[in-house]
């Protein structure tokens, strides 16, 4: 398996406009580090690449999550100066990227640091797509004035290779760091891909038994753990752009969507509880009427969960629904 970790060089200069911008940021700040952390720094843009990190770190690594709650939108967070400390102390940074969390860039900028380890998850996916001419031919922004790869789900935590991808080269990243406890990193990571097997074993039963069987979503969100249970995404593209984006939904969009669940050809809703919406409520609302089971899912890890109990719950929520 091949590694992909990027070191960010960054000037100085960028310093001090940026850390004045970031002082205004109004969310709620991740944890401040404290003097007597030891180990590897982490920091990661959300706590579902947070879990990953402490499963394959281990007591040897302090991890901090910038959005660790449900109630903070990846795509809308501001960042705060305590955001900003962490980011200057970090020894690795985990970004998604793929336009989903640019205020991490925003800090990686203005801590200048040029011995920083960067690990960006969608590089690491190989999912996007290959882009042949100037990126901005590709990109679209949403309504938070975000660039994202047009027509490309950015949400590749629900894709379980990517994951392991990401715990091997951080298992990799870690033994490079700290060749003491190297041995421990590659056990550690071992333990997860076992996992993570058992996983990807749970969603190809799944297809097995009900490839081709029809859905409809509110975000595309889970659309790679939905697709990998053998499961059809029957939902108009221009619906879950618009939800996805903050744009208005088209009253045809609206219509043909929440026409969907009187065919009898969706299965469930995969719903988004964190971008819930009036157009969202509509749809849940139709899905209910026509007693079609809605599945929840989220952009971050519940409390009490790590990485694999919440895609250990998130199938099992997905058989039950398929199965009443």
């Amino acid at each position: 398996m091949s590694f992909l970790v990027n070191t960010r060089l960054r000037a100085s200069l960028l310093v001090l406009p940026a850390t004045a911008f970031l002082l205004s940021g109004c969310s709620a700040p991740a944890s401040e580090p404290t003097e007597s952390t030891s180990g590897i720094r982490v920091v990661s843009s959300t706590n579902v690449y947070g879990s990953i990190a402490s499963i394959i770190g281990g007591e040897h690594v302090d991890v901090t999550s910038i959005i660790d709650s449900a109630a903070q939108d990846p795509h809308s967070y501001e960042a705060s100066a305590q955001d900003q400390l962490a980011i200057s102390k970090a020894d690795v940074v985990i970004e998604n990227g793929g336009g989903y969390d640019p205020f991490l860039d925003t800090l990686l900028d203005a801590a200048g640091s040029d011995d920083v380890e960067l690990v960006n998850v969608v590089d690491l996916s190989g999912l996007a797509p290959v882009q042949d001419g100037p990126a901005e031919e590709h990109a679209h922004t949403d309504g938070d004035g975000h660039e994202h790869i047009e027509g490309f789900n950015e949400h590749v935590w629900y894709d379980l290779t990517t994951a392991d991808t990401l715990a091997s080269t951080l298992a990799h990243t870690f033994s490079h760091l700290d060749e003491d406890n190297a041995a421990s990193y590659s056990e550690n990571y071992s333990a997860f891909s076992e996992g993570l097997a058992k996983l990807m074993a749970s969603t190809e039963q799944l297809k097995a038994n009900v490839d081709g069987t029809g859905v409809a979503l509110t975000e595309p969100v889970p659309q790679y753990l939905l697709e990998a249970s053998g499961l059809r995404n029957l939902t108009p593209a221009d619906f879950s752009e618009a939800i996805e984006e903050g744009a208005d939904v088209s009253p045809a969009s609206m219509r043909d969507t929440l026409a969907l669940f009187a065919t009898g050809e969706v299965a469930l809703l995969a719903y988004n509880e964190q971008t819930s919406s009036p157009e969202t409520e509509r749809v849940r609302d139709a899905a209910d009427e026509n007693s079609v089971p809605v599945v929840s899912f989220a952009e971050t890890l519940p409390d009490g969960e790590d990485y694999v109990s919440w895609m250990t719950k998130n199938i099992a929520a997905i058989t039950d629904a398929l199965s009443s």
